[in-house]
């Protein structure tokens, strides 16, 4: 819907055609985010997985009041996320815009995602391991989470999308730090999980994508850093650059 709404929403100039384009890219935005979140709390809280490593549970299965605080947590994360890259690439009255947006969530999105955690730690065994020193990694998350809403009222947007940046990259490295070696949990029966053994692919096709992430790789962060760097000025009212 994103793709397409980009592409169609101004070939027409009637505001009903236009305000439809916008709605469905406003919805194929927000699901993304806000499904990777569902994903990843049952990740880490487990599904249905038999013994022979098949799903055998339903779509109303991966859905549960926590698996949805999963996915409000990272919606607001991104949509944090996204508003103060706005501000960054902009000037002027979307400026504005993007930062008052990222003042009205910077502290809400912090305390629904320490609830998230807390909550992990009831529904999931993802602290077992740990107990109550969670290691490096929870705490960099959880401090540079903390810090976001201080720089958002300083009004540095650069340190406040780079302290956004680094809590999905902490957030995400827990996750799977306290996961290994599993990948799946199940909910069905611990030694039933799926882990980075019993799921990997054959020594074959682990080689051969080897070589092809190697030779493709540079050059798909090239055209990364190009892209950036093209787009790299902010955006003026009047569609002009500022330099």
């Amino acid at each position: 819907m994103r793709a397409v709404a980009f592409e169609f929403r101004s070939k027409i100039s009637n505001p009903r055609w236009r305000t439809t384009w916008d709605w469905l890219l406003f919805t194929g935005s927000v699901l993304p985010p806000f499904l990777w979140g569902v994903a990843i709390a049952n990740f880490i809280r487990g599904v249905p997985i038999d013994a022979n490593m098949n799903y055998v549970g339903t779509f109303w299965s991966l859905i549960t009041p926590f698996t949805i605080m999963g996915g409000f947590s990272l919606l607001l994360l991104s949509t944090l996320s996204g508003a103060l890259y706005i501000s960054l690439r902009t000037s002027g009255e979307m400026q504005e815009r993007a930062r008052e947006t990222a003042r009205r969530i910077g502290a809400l999105t912090s305390l629904v995602m320490f609830l998230f955690a807390i909550l992990s730690f009831y529904n999931t065994d993802l602290f077992s391991k740990t107990g109550i020193d969670p290691g490096g990694v929870p705490v960099l998350a959880a401090m540079t989470l903390l810090s976001v809403p201080f720089f958002i009222y300083a009004k540095r947007d650069g340190w406040a999308f780079l302290m956004t940046s680094l809590t999905i990259v902490f957030s995400s490295v827990t996750v799977f730090l306290h996961l290994f070696p599993r990948v799946m949990i199940s909910s069905l029966n611990p030694h039933w999980s799926l882990t980075i053994y019993n799921a990997a692919s054959g020594p074959y096709s682990l080689r051969v994508m080897t070589i092809i992430t190697v030779f493709v790789l540079p050059f798909v962060l090239a055209y990364q850093a190009w892209t950036y760097w093209v787009f790299r000025h902010r955006l003026c009212p009047g569609g002009h650059l500022d330099y």
